[in-house]
């Protein structure tokens, strides 16, 4: 990735709420970090932390929905984290965006506990995955950093009943349930599929620091109307739509913490 503009688009997330600048190459958002930031049950005035933030999709998007929110992303690539910064200026959304190794976080990060953690860490492992030509998003798809060590992260920084918020996809389940093991409690996961009948393709885990309900696995949220995807138009389905198009909230079932 580039500079120069000419390799940027500007793109609108939420119904022209909010507008991010994004690499026309390299990685790009969708609605993945949208459906995260609606599942973090941050209020304002909350601190929030983003590992591995990107351009700053799901942190800006979660601070469109709720206000006064303390916000600090960690980006590793240089250049995204220039992006989150400016997203973050010409948004006027306040943020500490932090060019790191989210495994070498710099001493005063070390001392910060926060009451939410959200991440959308990469879906493919190395050696399962054919490698992205855009350095960029090879580093933004192909884990280079092992899911353990996200949620050792996440496990470290936050506060005592804070939350972490995580979107992967459904085949690493075990690796994510046995990364928690020990760290994070209150394990519970809602799986996405595209359509009904069809299995989930991806899942949003939430956590409790010194949670102690036992896991819960819910039932599948429906991302799109019919079988079959027939023609070139909208076909969110009446939960998802509002998230995607008004930054409306994903609520969670309610269940014993």
């Amino acid at each position: 990735m580039t500079d120069s503009e000419t390799d940027l688009t500007c793109d609108a997330f939420l119904g022209g709420k909010l507008h991010l600048w994004q690499p026309k190459r390299g990685y790009r958002a969708g609605i993945d970090p949208v459906l995260l930031a609606a599942s973090v049950p941050a209020k304002p005035g909350q601190s929030v932390l983003d590992l591995g933030c990107g351009a700053g999709a799901a942190l800006f998007c979660l601070s469109t929905r709720v206000s006064q929110l303390e916000l600090t992303g960690v980006e590793m690539q240089a250049e995204y984290a220039a992006l989150a910064r400016r997203n973050g200026l010409e948004n006027a959304i306040a943020c500490d965006i932090v060019e790191a190794d989210l495994t070498q976080l710099p001493p005063d990060l070390r001392q910060r506990r926060f009451d939410h953690i959200l991440a959308n860490p990469p879906y493919f492992e190395p050696e399962h995955s054919s490698r992205a030509p855009n350095p960029g998003r090879e580093t933004a798809r192909a884990e280079q950093t092992p899911l353990s060590d996200w949620i050792e992260t996440a496990a470290r920084r936050l506060a005592p009943r804070g939350t972490l918020s995580l979107i992967q996809r459904i085949q690493r389940l075990p690796d994510l349930l046995a990364a928690c093991s020990g760290r994070l409690g209150s394990v519970e996961i809602l799986p996405l599929s595209a359509r009904a009948g069809r299995a989930p393709h991806l899942l949003i885990l939430r956590a409790r620091k010194g949670g102690r309900a036992a896991f819960h696995l819910h039932a599948p949220l429906v991302l799109h109307h019919g079988a079959q995807h027939i023609r070139d138009q909208d076909s969110y389905t009446a939960e998802i739509a509002p998230i995607l198009r008004q930054g409306a909230a994903l609520h969670w079932p309610n269940r014993a913490r």
